[in-house]
């Protein structure tokens, strides 16, 4: 049976009556499902559901993004009349670069499967999407990577250009641009900002070898702040600027990337001709007013070193001007961010370990990575509990993870999501009414299309949900068992905090690095770590009576404390650390 593609939950591009083909569960919104549940439709497997796929495409993808980056970094330096080296821009495009890499190959391999174990009419394309463009920077990208309008236009043009697949065009200038990052963060602070505008008034006293820090992921600001004066220099906070606009220039482009060897992949010839269409503004027509911002944002000329955790992702402006120092000779410490990192493997672990000179970790070392410099959990949390309220809930923290890919990583990909969450239900089903009667579910802030909530309602009317906007400390404050459920942080924060954790999940989707893998052992023969859901809620319903005696039992110490200097380690003072290992970078170089 002939049927319609269908690439997205926007449903004007679900045609009018005609059995349609789903090209993932991600057309399928659960808050709308008396619009699909009626329909003739099927859904078509997800191609990187093949684990083995996953790891071979990994590696073909790291091989592919070197290949481009090199022949990218040759033709912005013809275009912009420059001469930077590799590196300059690894640091400056490598982010976007991997991202749309692979978030391309995640859609044509989608599109390939589903043309193979299906018989396709053809698709609808909705015209006139306001989303269907190029980024203006990193940032603005990253915020269209998760809008239903831009997925549907980059599928839209894959079947376009490289598929037989007809095309039925539709109007679609009225539909609502909608994606995960429509929820604004928080405002700064009044303190905040006054502290960024004390910070500009002391930049006028700094010495063009300071190290520069920013988004350091310390405890607190004001932790940033003692860092710095530590080091020896006037304190300052940097704010994130947005990239001042520039026009789109469709001249400047049109463009095929040549990188050695093209072959005959048609992947790869289609990456070839779209890096020009959607590479961001910021690296092409913005590029030369880009690098002017950096500079006028107030660098160090030659500063001993730079350190940040975060910026060197998402932030274009701090990029452009710590590639133009990192190039005359300025070394780059990244600390670690989060978790996974060291438990688990991902494109943005590989890309700071490229760009970096020191990685600071929060506790792992590896051999074959000697960048890597131990220092202790940078967070350095305190937990302020309240006396007078007793910790006695079982407080369950639920993971997040985009509908469709935009970087791979060792976690559940896409609709496998849908299978995490229906462990979490199969877990809570399993315990023991008592503690779900005193359990709470911290949903993640930004539920990414998933409708986690409604579907827990749904299926538990009584269950007690928590929106995700309240700080993690807060619930851990309430916590007299805390269970993690996915390969991320807030495991490493309340045991780094001594709270009775038991952590669950599929080692096959959230895998475990080789490195991580005799720490975690440790935990399963104790009875912190599970990878099967009931064997998880079996073990919560027999220690819920006492859990402080299961905690402090002789084996369940070991294995916590062996983990915990590895993956979270104390450190009586780890601003202190961090400044001796800036201070010994700055002075090698």
């Amino acid at each position: 049976m002939d049927r319609l593609l269908v690439s997205t939950a926007i449903e004007e591009s679900w045609g009018e009556s005609e059995p349609v083909l789903f090209l993932g569960e991600w057309c399928r919104l659960f808050s709308r499902r008396h619009r699909w549940e009626g329909i003739n439709a099927q859904v078509a497997p997800y191609h990187w559901s093949d684990r083995e796929k996953v790891e071979a495409d990994r590696t073909y993808l790291w091989e592919l993004h070197e290949r481009l980056l090199e022949s990218l970094a040759h033709k912005l330096n013809e275009v912009q009349g420059v001469d930077h080296g590799l590196r300059y821009w690894r640091i400056l495009i490598g982010p976007w670069l991997g991202y749309f890499t692979q978030a391309l190959f995640d859609r044509w391999e989608q599109i390939a499967l589903s043309t193979v174990q299906f018989e396709i009419s053809e698709t609808v394309v909705l015209d006139g999407l306001s989303d269907a463009r190029c980024g203006v920077d990193m940032a603005d990208y990253l915020g269209l990577g998760n809008s239903w309008q831009w997925n549907h236009y980059l599928t839209a043009e894959i079947i376009q250009g490289f598929t037989g697949i007809g095309c039925r065009l539709v109007d679609g200038g009225a539909t609502e641009s909608i994606s995960l990052s429509d929820e604004e963060d928080p405002p700064m602070s009044i303190a905040h900002r006054a502290a960024v505008l004390g910070s500009r008034l002391s930049r006028l006293l700094a010495r063009n070898s300071d190290v520069v820090v920013i988004n350091s992921c310390l405890r607190s600001l004001r932790t940033e702040l003692d860092l710095q004066r530590r080091l020896g220099q006037f304190p300052s906070l940097r704010a994130f600027q947005p990239v001042e606009p520039c026009p789109f220039d469709p001249t400047t482009r049109g463009w095929d990337l040549a990188f050695d060897p093209l072959g005959t992949s048609g992947f790869e010839r289609c990456l070839s001709s779209f890096v020009s269409r959607f590479i961001p503004i910021s690296y092409l027509e913005g590029y030369h007013p880009l690098v002017e911002q950096a500079e006028n944002w107030g660098w160090p000329k030659r500063p001993r070193a730079i350190f940040t955790s975060a910026s060197h992702f998402f932030d274009d402006v701090f990029k452009a001007g710590c590639a133009e120092r990192v190039e005359r000779g300025s070394p780059l410490v990244v600390g670690q961010h989060g978790g996974h990192i060291g438990m688990g493997w991902s494109f943005n672990h590989d890309h700071q370990a490229e760009i970096s000179d020191v990685i600071l970790s929060w506790g792992w070392e590896d051999p074959t990575e000697p960048k890597v410099r131990p220092v202790g959990m940078t967070k350095d949390l305190v937990l302020k509990r309240d006396r007078e309220i007793p910790a006695s809930r079982a407080v369950i923290v639920m993971g997040n993870e985009v509908t469709q890919v935009g970087a791979l990583s060792s976690a559940a990909l896409s609709s496998q999501f849908l299978d995490y969450m229906g462990e979490q239900m199969c877990f809570m089903e399993s315990l023991d009414q008592t503690v779900r009667n005193a359990l709470l579910v911290r949903l993640s802030r930004y539920d990414g299309d998933w409708c986690f909530g409604e579907r827990l309602e749904d299926r538990f009317p009584d269950l007690e949900l928590d929106n995700g906007k309240r700080p993690i400390s807060d619930l851990l404050s309430e916590a007299r068992l805390y269970i993690a459920t996915n390969n991320g942080t807030t495991f490493l924060e309340s045991i780094f905090l001594d709270i009775p954790t038991v952590m669950f999940w599929n080692t096959e989707m959230w895998g475990i690095t080789e490195l991580a893998r005799p720490a975690f052992d440790q935990l399963s023969a104790a009875g912190v770590f599970f990878d099967n859901p009931i064997e998880a809620a079996k073990h919560v319903s027999a220690v819920w009576g006492d859990v402080g005696s299961w905690w402090a039992s002789s084996d369940v110490r070991e294995a916590v404390e062996a983990f915990s200097f590895e993956f979270c380690r104390q450190i009586p003072d780890v601003v202190d650390e961090v400044r001796r290992v800036l201070t010994e970078v700055g002075a090698d170089r």
